[in-house]
């Protein structure tokens, strides 16, 4: 296993310290492997590592997805992975998945308002931020060619059954937190959706070797 560093922001740390990758099921393992075959090939080969997480509208768990893969594979230091997200239509990060993240500890900043606010997410003090805002998966933005696309709901796994420039397309989808949007749960659940994806990606990451 790669060694770990510590210089993200202290309580993000802690609460990857906390997180229980060896309560995900058997089932649970058998989808999250493709993803990690991909990493570890890359990293054998020398080779950049772009992952592309993929919903609808690219507004929560793309976004989720796409914050933690980059935060725990600096976590673990592994170099050259660069994290995108997209969708298949481009709406807005939805203002609860920002808040959700700083309250896990990220450092969240508004650099443009509007219809599709831009963000900036940084999860250490000497690291570039994260630009975080919703746009289609095939955006300037993000890599044309030599990517996994990571399919994280059900609706765009369904309906996009070939994804452009994808070098492998590997479907790990995640319940939407959307219907809890407006109730007294809503808090609770982003957070509950987003430790999901924080403990799954670590799973996928601890098992990468130098």
């Amino acid at each position: 296993m790669i060694t770990t560093q510590t210089t993200l922001f202290s309580e993000i740390e802690n609460l990857i310290s906390n997180l229980t990758p060896e309560n995900i099921s058997e089932e649970r393992k058998t989808v999250l492997q493709p993803l990690a075959d991909f990493i570890q090939e890359k990293v054998n080969n020398a080779e950049e590592i772009r992952i592309n997480f993929i919903c609808t509208h690219n507004s929560r768990r793309s976004h989720l997805s796409q914050i933690w893969a980059q935060t725990l594979a600096y976590y673990f230091n592994i170099k050259n992975v660069f994290s995108y997200s997209g969708g298949t239509e481009s709406t807005a990060l939805f203002p609860v998945v920002a808040a959700t993240l700083k309250a896990s500890g990220f450092n969240i900043k508004t650099l443009s308002e509007g219809k599709n606010p831009v963000y900036s997410i940084k999860y250490a003090a000497n690291e570039h931020p994260i630009i975080g805002f919703s746009k289609k998966l095939d955006d300037d933005f993000n890599p044309q060619a030599g990517f996994a696309a990571v399919m994280t709901c059900s609706q765009a796994d369904g309906g996009c059954p070939f994804i452009a420039g994808a070098e492998k397309r590997i479907p790990i989808t995640f319940e939407d937190p959307k219907k809890f949007d407006n109730t007294d749960l809503q808090a609770e659940k982003y957070n509950e959706r987003s430790l999901q994806i924080a403990t799954e990606l670590l799973f996928v990451f601890s098992q990468i070797k130098a």
